[in-house]
C-alpha cells in the first residue's frame, strides 16, 4: 500500500482532492439511487397483490446492481478501491419466472439495495462536513487577500461576525490586524486538518463499497473453483493430446515400421537368409528404440521410481539429468509421503523447473529443497544463473503457475536480471 501524504503535503495531495471529489459526488448520486430504489421497491410491494408486483420489485432489485457497478467504478477511480464483480444471475429455469426467482433470491442484489439506501444519510453528512470545513478553511486562510472586497463594495470594514442592528449590540467585524491574523491562523488549522477528516470519511466509503458492493466470499470461492476446474480440465486435455501425439509419432510409428521389417524378413528368410538376418538386426534396434520411447513416455505420465520410492529418490534421479556444470543439490525433508496427486504435482513441477534451468539459466549450480510446514508442502528451486525469469502469459512458467494454483497452491518467482533465481512453490499437504 502506498504511503499517504505528509501533514504539510496533505492539502495539495492528489489523494485528498480525489477523495473530496468522491464525497462531493456522493450526494447527487445517493439522492438519485435512493429515489430509484425506494420508488421501485415501494411500487413493487404495493402492486404485490397483482401480477405486476413481482416484475416491478425484481426490476428495482436488478437495477440496484447497475448502481452498484457504477459505484464500484467510481470507487476504483477516486478511492483506489477495487473489488470483484459479482457473478451474473443464473436462473434455475428458463423464462420470466426463472429470472424473477434468480433476482429476488440473490443476496448480492439485496446488499446493493441496502447500499443505495444507506448512502443517502451518510452522503448528506459527509458532503456537509467536507464542504463546510474545506471551504471555510481556505476562505479563512486567504482572508487577508480578499478582505478589501468589503470596504469596496459593502461599506463594511471586513467580514461581519455578528450584530443586532440598530439599537442592539454593536456590529463586530474582522478588520483589525490581530483579528485578521487569528482568522488566518484558524484557516491554516482547518486547511491542514480537514484532509485527514476527508480521508476518514472516505475510508467509511471504502468500507461500504467492500462490505456491500463486493461479491460474497462464498461466491468468490465458487468462481475461483470454477476457474481452477477449467484449468485442470484444459491441462488434462493437453496432456492427453501430448501422450497421443508422442505415441502416434514415436513408439507407434516405430512399431509399424518394425512389423513391416519383420514381414519382409519373413519373406526373405528362405530366399536370402543373410538379408533376412540383417533386417532382423535392424528390427531389433527399432525394438530397443521403441522401448526407450515408451519408458520416457511412462516417465512423463508417472515414473515408476516415484511410485516405488517417493519424492526423495525420484527428484535425485531428475537432478542427475540436469546439465548444468556444478550439478543440483537435492534436500528432501518429509516425515511421510503426501497423497499421490500432490506427490505427482511436486515431482513434475520440480522436473520442469530443473529443465528450464538446463535450457535457459546459464547457471553453474542449483539447489532443490523440499520440506513440510504445517499443512503445506514447500518446494524451492534456486540457481545462480542470469535471472530474468517471468510469468509471461502463455509461457511455460505461466502454465506451471496455473496448475499449481488450480489445487490451491502458491507459485512465487524472484528472479532479478543478473540473477539469482528463486522459485518457491506451496502445495496443500494431503495424506
Amino acid at each position: 500500500m502506498r504511503p499517504g501524504p505528509g501533514l504539510l503535503g496533505a492539502p495539495f495531495a492528489a489523494r485528498t482532492w480525489k477523495e473530496f471529489l468522491h464525497l462531493l459526488l456522493d450526494l447527487p448520486i445517493a439522492v438519485a439511487a435512493f429515489v430509484y430504489v425506494v420508488v421501485m421497491i415501494s411500487l413493487g410491494m404495493g402492486l404485490a397483490v397483482t401480477f405486476l408486483g413481482l416484475p416491478v420489485l425484481a426490476a428495482g432489485v436488478a437495477g440496484a446492481r447497475g448502481w452498484a457497478a457504477m459505484e464500484r467504478a467510481r470507487a476504483a477511480a477516486l478511492l483506489g478501491v477495487r473489488v470483484g464483480h459479482p457473478s451474473p444471475l443464473r436462473p434455475t429455469r428458463p423464462g420470466l419466472m426463472g429470472w424473477l426467482g434468480a433476482v429476488l433470491k440473490d443476496g448480492v442484489s439485496w446488499r446493493n439495495v441496502l447500499y443505495c439506501v444507506l448512502m443517502l444519510p451518510w452522503s448528506i453528512f459527509s458532503f456537509t462536513v467536507s464542504v463546510v470545513f474545506w471551504l471555510y478553511g481556505w476562505a479563512m486562510l486567504t482572508y487577508p487577500a480578499w478582505q478589501w472586497v468589503f470596504p469596496t463594495y459593502t461599506d463594511q470594514p471586513g467580514l461581519q461576525l455578528y450584530g443586532d442592528g440598530p439599537g442592539g449590540r454593536p456590529d463586530v467585524y474582522l478588520d483589525s490586524v490581530p483579528e485578521v491574523a487569528a482568522a488566518c491562523a484558524l484557516g491554516v488549522l482547518l486547511v491542514f486538518t480537514t484532509p485527514w477528516l476527508i480521508h476518514g470519511m472516505a475510508n467509511v466509503n471504502r468500507a461500504m463499497v467492500r462490505g456491500l458492493l463486493s461479491p460474497s466470499s462464498l461466491s468468490e470461492r465458487v468462481r475461483e473453483l470454477e476457474d481452477d476446474r477449467g484449468t485442470v480440465v484444459d491441462t488434462a486435455a493437453a496432456d492427453l493430446r501430448r501422450i497421443e501425439r508422442d505415441l502416434h509419432d514415436g513408439a507407434q510409428a516405430r512399431l509399424v515400421a518394425l512389423a513391416m521389417d519383420l514381414g519382409l524378413a519373413k519373406e526373405k528368410l528362405t530366399e536370402d537368409p543373410e538379408a533376412a538376418a540383417a533386417m532382423v538386426d535392424a528390427a531389433h534396434g527399432e525394438v530397443k528404440l521403441a522401448l526407450q520411447e515408451l519408458r520416457d513416455l511412462a516417465r512423463g505420465i508417472h515414473p515408476a521410481i516415484l511410485t516405488d520410492r517417493g519424492l526423495d529418490a525420484a527428484l535425485s534421479s531428475v537432478a542427475t539429468r540436469c546439465t548444468i556444470p556444478g550439478g543440483v543439490r537435492v534436500t528432501v525433508s518429509l516425515p511421510t509421503r503426501p497423497a499421490s496427486a500432490i506427490e505427482g504435482i511436486a515431482y513434475f513441477t520440480a522436473t520442469e523447473l530443473l529443465t528450464n534451468i538446463s535450457k535457459h539459466s546459464h547457471a553453474h549450480t542449483a539447489t532443490l529443497d523440499l520440506w513440510r510446514t504445517d499443512d503445506r508442502l514447500m518446494l524451492q528451486v534456486h540457481d545462480d544463473g542470469n535471472g530474468g525469469a517471468q510469468e509471461h502469459p502463455g509461457s511455460g512458467l505461466a502454465g506451471l503457475a496455473d496448475r499449481i494454483r488450480a489445487v490451491d497452491g502458491v507459485f512465487l518467482i524472484h528472479s532479478p536480471h543478473g540473477g539469482p533465481t528463486t522459485i518457491t512453490v506451496e502445495l496443500p499437504w494431503r495424506d
